[in-house]
């Protein structure tokens, strides 16, 4: 079984524990900016997760962070931000893993796309291009098969009347959406109550930050939702986490939550305690499946909770606000 098929078929921890191992071996052999530093703290033989080196985040925006030729790169997705020299950038070599991991993280978290119309508020990061999340809901606005799926850019007024068209064919209403576009829907009082609202993070400027708590508040009331969902995704992944009513996170079995010492990078702390979250993204198998992030959170019941970022990290897509 070739090893991207191992990934997607991970079933228990153990099996999980073993398949991350093979990937960082994989990984230290073929990319040789994640060898390096590697090599940099000495730790080129780990035998648990615990003991694998996460890279930090910020090396996307300043190196190609790549396990296979640079000719074998299908796409290239860059994150939000002010200005190009600024992004980070995730060579994709190979645009169906990422495919069947979001399709078959969504499936199981938030249902079958051809049940639903979505829709997707997300018009700072079409106008940017390259995005990973707008790739990502265009497929899923075409496995829904509904002429009513599509993008809203500006034309915000047509969302309920999509809305109502949806409920009367009997289809489940999905919305995703940047938080400051979704607060001028609320700020309308538009009422989808029947629409499951994932909310993708950032104002981009355009409004004052709100933390997660109070943003959520604002959305309830104003779109009449009992809860808002939120996706956990960034540019430098190819796999998501979805919160649900009690604001956790979930994601899939090829993907892990670790989360260290803020004070020493090298060291964890145990659930329930805060601190800075590490991803293990198996399905990163082409570029680096170990990443560092400057997001902080806890582990709580085999979950996880965000609960801001580091001083000083950029403001930009990765769906949080300092609480």
């Amino acid at each position: 079984m070739e090893l991207i098929d191992r990934v997607f078929s991970i079933h228990s921890d153990e099996s999980f524990e073993k398949t991350a191992l093979e990937v960082f071996n994989f990984q230290y052999q073929h990319n040789s900016i994640y060898r390096s530093f590697v090599n940099s703290i000495g730790k080129s033989n780990p035998i648990t997760l615990e003991e694998i080196p996460f890279l930090p985040i910020g090396f996307f925006k300043t190196h190609s962070v790549i396990s296979c030729d640079s000719e074998n790169v299908e796409l290239t997705f860059l994150s939000s931000g002010t200005t190009d020299s600024t992004r980070s950038k995730h060579l994709i070599h190979s645009a169906s893993i990422y495919e069947k991991s979001f399709e078959a993280t969504y499936r199981k978290y938030i249902g079958n796309p051809e049940e639903q119309v979505i829709l997707g508020l997300l018009p700072n990061y079409i106008e940017q291009g390259s995005s990973s999340l707008v790739y990502m809901v265009d497929k899923l606005i075409q496995l829904s098969q509904s002429k009513l799926s599509g993008f809203m850019l500006k034309d915000l007024e047509n969302v309920l009347s999509i809305y109502n068209k949806a409920l009367s064919s009997g289809k489940k209403v999905v919305i995703f959406g940047v938080s400051y576009a979704l607060l001028d829907l609320a700020e309308k009082g538009t009422d989808l109550s029947h629409a499951l609202i994932i909310e993708t993070g950032g104002m981009k400027g355009r409004r004052a930050e709100l933390t997660k708590e109070e943003l959520h508040q604002e959305l309830m009331f104003g779109l009449k939702v009992p809860y808002v969902s939120s996706e956990y995704g960034m540019t430098e992944l190819l796999s998501q986490a979805y919160s649900n009513k009690d604001g956790y996170f979930t994601q899939p079995a090829w993907m892990k939550i670790l989360i260290r010492d803020t004070n020493d990078p090298l060291s964890y702390v145990s659930d329930g305690k805060t601190g800075g979250i590490n991803v293990i993204d198996l399905a990163n198998i082409y570029s680096c499946s170990f990443i560092a992030t400057q997001d902080l959170g806890k582990i709580v019941d085999n979950k996880f909770q965000l609960l801001g970022r580091f001083d000083n990290s950029d403001i930009r897509g990765c769906n949080l606000m300092i609480e």
